[in-house]
């Protein structure tokens, strides 16, 4: 792997549950980590905070362990690359560096009643030609006009607002840089994807103030050094992305065709769409994936379009917590391998509502097709079956209204490691399906950015190629049947949007 300097790279991952810190070296090997969970708090259903103090404090607690367990001298850091839960955001006093409020998670549903008032207001189709995202309380532009709205006696001049790496960048320069990147400012509802800068319109919209917000800039870049006094040497801050921008860049997923999915408790699936913004009308949002300058100082961006099933993982531990079919989610497999079908069951995942293409919370999960002949193996089956179901249903969306048509999944998070799925996955969607043996990808795509911004390594090409492959599942003999059944599933599907209470 050329490089053109001996050293290492910090990646920083602030995600949802916790905070870590990677250190890699020039082969891109992990030489340390650390890594601290982080305190949920929920003052009320269906809101939920973080005490921003606490990630600051435990960003320097984990870059330091991480720099101690590596053994290396701050001094040899080349540079730092973030990544972040989005979303997430926060108002802050400029003077003493404090919060004025705890910072409002994604998942917060507090703002929901003022989004269902933009929308009877006829907003949702500016908004989405605006941004490319659906009105929905997940986004920051309401969150921080609640903030503004519950908090009184402030003086708006001495505030900042700011996402999570916002708010880290501040500190890690000691107040001196106030800004964002562009796949962080694409979700908070107040970036125009075509101009990728504040939108005046928007703005007015939801009443913030543009002097309150961080300047954008490009993904890849210099965002400014870190104060010497922090960890005894100036390090330059060189990349911030989105968590899911970030596992598309670790990935390779830099052209359209390609595409990763992670397996969570929901699954979140991105695709590339290359320079220019593809809008479906099936609720996917069109998001920006990276951004860089080019040698004449224009900005280069890909975009890239993102569907959000809610869930997946989560049906596997119902399967163990809730109706008690199996003891560990690996059981999960090898079940399913014991029937050689699914007995003319399938199971609709729509616990909390069905996310894209449909986008209906009223929407509840059901099993179909139950008769005395069925088995435990055949109810675990169908439901494996629905996960890989879900994410045709989105590639197909996608491929509808994209130039090109997808041709490789590439795969993380928990339910990745299960074979049965995801060859299963590999019939239905009649592509390749591959599982890199590095699981951390959003790290891995912070530092790749870090590390090629700063000339630390100089082709994206050749770390993607250097990438370890664990696995890859080609579509087999059983792509037929899985098609075929596709079918019948999509009319469960139709039931459940027919339900009501």
């Amino acid at each position: 792997m050329s490089h053109t300097s001996s050293g290492y790279i910090l990646a920083l991952d602030l995600g949802t549950t916790g905070n870590r810190a990677f250190i890699f070296n020039a082969e891109g090997k992990i030489v340390g980590q650390a890594y601290k969970e982080l305190t949920q708090y929920y003052p009320q259903p269906g809101w939920l905070e973080h005490d921003a103090e606490e990630i600051w404090r435990d960003t320097c607690w984990v870059i330091k362990t991480a720099i101690a367990k590596s053994q290396i001298a701050s001094s040899e850091i080349a540079a730092i690359g973030l990544t972040v839960q989005r979303e997430t955001c926060l108002l802050w006093d400029k003077t003493t560096g404090k919060p004025l409020h705890k910072a409002i998670v994604w998942q917060d549903r507090r703002t929901a009643p003022l989004c269902n008032q933009l929308q009877e207001q006829g907003y949702a189709q500016e908004i989405y030609d605006r941004t490319g995202l659906v009105i929905d309380a997940y986004f920051s532009a309401t969150k921080l006009r609640w903030l503004l709205d519950n908090l009184t006696g402030v003086d708006l001049h001495n505030v900042l607002a700011g996402t999570i790496d916002t708010w880290v960048l501040w500190n890690l320069t000691a107040g001196k840089v106030h800004a964002t990147d562009h796949s962080n400012a694409s979700r908070t509802m107040l970036m125009n994807l075509k101009t990728c800068a504040w939108d005046e319109k928007l703005l007015d919209i939801f009443q913030i103030p543009a002097h309150i917000l961080p300047k954008i800039q490009p993904s890849l870049g210099e965002f400014g050094v870190t104060d010497a006094e922090l960890l005894g040497a100036a390090i330059p801050i060189t990349a911030i992305l989105g968590d899911q921008q970030a596992a598309l860049f670790g990935h390779g997923c830099d052209r359209p065709g390609l595409m990763k999915c992670t397996y969570g408790t929901g699954s979140f699936l991105v695709a590339h769409t290359g320079e220019k913004i593809v809008r479906s009308h099936n609720q996917l949002i069109s998001t920006v994936a990276w951004t860089q300058a080019n040698s004449s100082h224009n900005l280069n961006v890909g975009y890239a379009l993102e569907g959000s099933m809610f869930t997946s993982g989560a049906c596997i531990q119902w399967l163990r917590d809730g109706i008690k079919l199996i003891n560990t989610a690996a059981d999960t497999e090898t079940m399913a391998a014991q029937v050689s079908d699914n007995g003319g069951v399938y199971f609709v995942p729509a616990f909390s509502g069905l996310g894209a293409p449909h986008w209906d919370m009223t929407a509840r999960g059901a099993f179909f097709g139950i008769t005395a002949s069925v088995q435990p193996q055949h109810l675990v089956r169908a439901v494996l079956e629905a996960i890989a179901y879900q994410v045709l249903e989105v590639v197909q969306a996608i491929n509808a209204f994209s130039s090109h048509p997808m041709q490789r999944l590439i795969v993380d998070g928990g339910a990745c490691e299960n074979n049965f799925l995801m060859q299963f996955q590999a019939d239905v969607l009649g592509i390749p399906v591959e599982r890199p043996t590095m699981r951390d990808t959003t790290v891995q795509g912070a530092s790749f950015a870090a590390g090629l911004a700063v000339g630390f390594w100089d082709s994206y090409a050749e770390l993607v190629k250097q990438r370890k492959i664990d696995r890859i599942f080609e579509p087999g003999e059983g792509r037929h049947q899985a098609t075929a059944n596709f079918v019948t599933w999509q009319k469960a599907v139709k039931r459940t949007l027919e339900w009501e209470e």
